[in-house]
C-alpha cells in the first residue's frame, strides 16, 4: 500500500520543517500538509526552508492545501469567504510556485464556511469561480484542485460526496474547467452519515485522493469501527490508483505502528 503521511495531524511535536525528515524516518516516502504558514502570501524565506525540509528529508509531498484561514480558530476554507477574494487568489500564486518546485500537483480548496448575513447564493457563486481559477492556475504544472467533504463544522456547507460532486459539475459546466476533482476523506463521510460504499462503487475512478482515519475518535485504523481496509480496497478496484493520505490523530506511542501488521 502507498501512504502519504499528512504531517499537520500527525507529528506535530516536532516543528513543522522537521516532520518530513521524522515521516521519512519512520519508513514512508511521501508527506502531505495542510497550509504550513500563518498566512495566505508567507515570506521568501519561509518558503524556501519548507521546500528545503521537503528536498533534505528525501521524501515527496503529494499533496498541499491552499490557506484556510485561521484553522485553529475554526476557519475552513477562503474559497467561498466574501471580502477575502484577494487573499485567496494571492495565494493561489504561492501555492502553483511552490507545486513548480516540489512536483507536487494535488491540492486541496477547503470550501469555507457559511457567513452570516450573506446569501449562500453569493457565496457558492464565489466559490465557483474561485475554483475556476485555481483549477486553471495549477493546471499549468499538471495538477488538480481537490474539493472535499468536512464534519465537525456544522456551517462548512459540503458534508457529503453528493454536496462536492454538485459544485464540481457546476465549476465544469460553468467555466469549462475539468481538474476539479473530489477528495474522499473516508472519515468525513462516514461520520457524516454518508454512504461511502455507495460512494466508492459509483466515484472511485473519480477521486482526486483518499484519506483515512478511524471513527469514532479519528484516530488510527483499527482504533474505531471503520471498514477501512474493505473501502481502500474496492476504491483500488475501482479504478482510484493514487497514494492513501493518513490524516488521523495519534493516539498511541507508535501511531504507524498498524501499517506494519
Amino acid at each position: 500500500m502507498s501512504y502519504t503521511v499528512n504531517a499537520s495531524i500527525l507529528l506535530t511535536d516536532l516543528p513543522v520543517n522537521e516532520r518530513p525528515a521524522a515521516a521519512k524516518a519512520a519508513g514512508f516516502d511521501a508527506v502531505e500538509f495542510w497550509w504550513p504558514f500563518s498566512s495566505a502570501v508567507p515570506e521568501q524565506q519561509e518558503v524556501d526552508a519548507f521546500v528545503a525540509a521537503i528536498d533534505d528529508a528525501g521524501v515527496r509531498l503529494t499533496g498541499l492545501n491552499f490557506f484556510a484561514g485561521d484553522m485553529p480558530a475554526g476557519d475552513r476554507g477562503l474559497v467561498s469567504w466574501v471580502g477575502r477574494e484577494g487573499e485567496f487568489r494571492a495565494n493561489v500564486d504561492v501555492v502553483v510556485g511552490i507545486g513548480e518546485r516540489t512536483g507536487t500537483t494535488a491540492f486541496n480548496a477547503l470550501y469555507g464556511l457559511r457567513q452570516d448575513g450573506v446569501d449562500e447564493k453569493t457565496q457558492d457563486d464565489l466559490a465557483v469561480e474561485n475554483l475556476a481559477i485555481a483549477g486553471k492556475a495549477v493546471s499549468r504544472i499538471g495538477g488538480i484542485v481537490l474539493l472535499e467533504p468536512v464534519s465537525g463544522a456544522d456551517a462548512y456547507p459540503l458534508k457529503t460526496a453528493a454536496d462536492a460532486l454538485a459544485i464540481i459539475a457546476r465549476v465544469k459546466d460553468e467555466h469549462g474547467v475539468d481538474n476539479i476533482r473530489l477528495l474522499a476523506d473516508f472519515y468525513h463521510l462516514a461520520v457524516n452519515g454518508d454512504d461511502v460504499a455507495a460512494v466508492i462503487a459509483e466515484h472511485a475512478g473519480e477521486f482526486g485522493h483518499i484519506q483515512i482515519a478511524d471513527a469514532p475518535g479519528r484516530g488510527e485504523p483499527g482504533t474505531g469501527e471503520l471498514p477501512l481496509t474493505e473501502w481502500i480496497e474496492a476504491a483500488r478496484a475501482g479504478g482510484y490508483d493514487g497514494v492513501i493520505g493518513l490524516e488521523y490523530k495519534a493516539t498511541q506511542d507508535d501511531p504507524f505502528a498498524w501499517t506494519r501488521n
